[in-house]
């Protein structure tokens, strides 16, 4: 059997970024919404668009949603926040 090296039309692959921008500040803003006091984000997802931050999910109270944007906008990186949480409990 004989092995040929693999080719790509005949050029080399290009990794273009093994970690975007994007997954990087994804990364920074779940970590201070993990870490932020008076918050359980277990239920809180983020999604990361150029500087913009997505929060969605469920938190247990109706501050904690206020307290997550807070969070999200003190993170270096971020410009603006969407806000599509929702309080389990009033």
């Amino acid at each position: 059997m004989v092995f040929k090296p693999q080719s790509f039309h005949e050029e080399e692959p290009v990794v273009e970024q093994e970690f975007p921008p994007d997954a990087a500040l994804e990364t920074r803003v779940a970590a201070a919404l993990a870490s932020a006091g008076g918050l359980d984000a277990t239920d809180v997802s983020v999604i990361v668009e150029g500087s913009v931050v997505t929060l969605r999910g469920t938190v247990q109270l109706s501050g904690e949603v206020v307290r997550a944007e807070e969070v999200a906008l003190s993170v270096a990186g971020v410009s603006a926040t969407v806000n599509d949480l929702r309080a389990s409990q009033p």
